[in-house]
C-alpha cells in the first residue's frame, strides 16, 4: 500500500511567532491513522519546526546540489540531513519559472537529496498554454524523463511525485477530480513502464493546484491521487486540519 501524504508548502509567509504557532497546531490536529504530514516551512523556520515536530515531518523548500562551497546564500542537502530535515522539495513550478531551475540543475539536486537520504518530493505540471493545446501529457512525461528517470529503481523508490497544473497554483482554479485523475493515472503508467507494476504501485502521486477542504474529498477520491501538496490552505489551521484529518479520507474512499 502506497503512503496517503498531505504536505503544507508555507512558501515564503508567516513570522517566526506565526511560524511556530501553526507548526504547534499542526502538530495538535486529529490526523488521520494511516496519512503522513509533512510542512515545508521557510528556510529560517524550518529547525524551529523541526524541534517543535512531533507527529508531523519538516523539510526545506529548497536545497543546492553541492555539499559546501562558494555558493554564498545557498544550504546544501548535507546541511539540511545534519539538521535532521525529512524532506525537500524540487521542481516546484515557481523555482523554475523564477529561478530558471532547469531539468539538468532538478536532476542534480534529486540525486543529492536521495545520496544523504532526504525524501525528494518532485514537482511537475503544465502551463496554462500547454494544457489548452492538449500537449500536457507529453510535457509532463518529458519532465520526467529529464529530471528523474535516470534514477535506479532502488533510487527511485524514495521519490515521492507532485502533479502540480501551474494554471491552478494561487489561482483560485483547481484541476477538475476527473483532470487529476487523467494526469495521475497517466504519471503512474509511466513509472510502470520504466520501474515495474510493483513500485509504481507504490509510488506515492500528490495533486498540488489550489487544493482545500471544498474539493480535496472529490481529489483524494480519485484512484490514483494519493493527497496534496498544498499551498495556500496549509497556512490556515482551520482548512489544513479538514485535509488531515481521517474523515475526508473515507467518506469517499
Amino acid at each position: 500500500m502506497r503512503s496517503k501524504i498531505v504536505a503544507g508548502n508555507w512558501k515564503m509567509n508567516l513570522s517566526e511567532k506565526e511560524a511556530k504557532e501553526l507548526c504547534k497546531e499542526v502538530n495538535n490536529m486529529n490526523i488521520g491513522s494511516e496519512i503522513e504530514v509533512y510542512i515545508f516551512p521557510p528556510m529560517l523556520y524550518v529547525s524551529d519546526c523541526k524541534a517543535l515536530s512531533s507527529k508531523v515531518k519538516v523539510g526545506a523548500q529548497n536545497a543546492y546540489p553541492k555539499d559546501s562551497g562558494a555558493y554564498t546564500g545557498e544550504v546544501s542537502m548535507w546541511q539540511l540531513k545534519e539538521a535532521g530535515i525529512d524532506a525537500v522539495l524540487i521542481g516546484h513550478s515557481e523555482r523554475r519559472e523564477y529561478f530558471g531551475e532547469d531539468h539538468s540543475f532538478l536532476k542534480q539536486k534529486l540525486d543529492s537529496a536521495i545520496a544523504h537520504g532526504i525524501t525528494p518530493f518532485f514537482c511537475c505540471g503544465e502551463p496554462l498554454e500547454i494544457r489548452q493545446n492538449g500537449t500536457f501529457l507529453s510535457y509532463v512525461k518529458n519532465q520526467l524523463e529529464e529530471s528523474v528517470f535516470h534514477l535506479s529503481a532502488t533510487e527511485f523508490e524514495k521519490v515521492v511525485l507532485a502533479y502540480e497544473p501551474i494554471w491552478a497554483i494561487g489561482t483560485g482554479q483547481t484541476a477538475t477530480a476527473e483532470q487529476a485523475e487523467e494526469m495521475h493515472a497517466a504519471i503512474r503508467s509511466w513509472v510502470e513502464e520504466k520501474y515495474g507494476k510493483e513500485l509504481a504501485g507504490k509510488t506515492s502521486v500528490l495533486y498540488g493546484g489550489s487544493c482545500n477542504p471544498g474539493n480535496a474529498q472529490a481529489l483524494f477520491a480519485c484512484e490514483n491521487v494519493d493527497g496534496g501538496l498544498i499551498g495556500g490552505a496549509s497556512l490556515k489551521a482551520a482548512d489544513f486540519s479538514v485535509l488531515v484529518a481521517e474523515r475526508t479520507w473515507t467518506i469517499l474512499n
